[in-house]
């Protein structure tokens, strides 16, 4: 009895076939992955931010006069996309687009909310009732490619309470 070490040249060619296969799918699904990820982590982004920008609106709204809301647009703005309000305890509001960038104007000093904005609107839902504020915001980042991921932050209907 002969005994042979090594492989033989099928099981060689097997191997080299197997692991070809291998390579391409697995550059393939490692873009997949990676894009993937370049999405979740976009989507996330966007939701903290429409979450904290939307909160902050809101909490300030509440607090405003009703009497005192005026809801415009900045100089080459989307309709509607800044409200300027005074607060009962004294102080003004403004919340406005400026081209990408959601801003923030409290007594005169600017903060920068986002700079992922796309659109934002103002608006009184009601005629007979300007107490309640509609406040719609799009918030968009780019992902691969050239590709951008859209989050549209479902209009909110705010009670100004005073």
């Amino acid at each position: 009895m002969v005994k042979t070490q090594g492989y033989s040249l099928m099981e060689l060619l097997l191997v080299v076939a197997i692991l070809g296969i291998l390579s391409t799918m697995g550059a393939r699904l490692m873009i997949q992955v990676n894009r993937y990820f370049q999405l979740t982590v976009a989507r996330t982004d966007l939701q903290k931010e429409a979450r904290a920008a939307m909160y902050l609106i809101s909490r300030n709204l509440r607090q405003a006069q009703a009497a005192t809301i005026i809801i415009d647009r900045a100089v080459g703005q989307p309709f509607y996309s800044r409200i300027t309000f005074l607060k009962i305890q004294g102080g003004s509001v403004r919340y406005y687009q400026n081209g990408n960038q959601l801003v923030q104007t409290v007594d005169g000093r600017n903060q920068i909310l986002t700079k992922n904005l796309r659109y934002l609107a103002f608006s009184f839902p009601r005629s007979d009732d300007l107490s309640i504020v509609s406040v719609s915001m799009t918030l968009e980042k780019a992902t691969y490619q050239g590709k951008k991921k859209a989050l549209q932050m479902a209009s909110e209907r705010v009670r100004v309470m005073n």
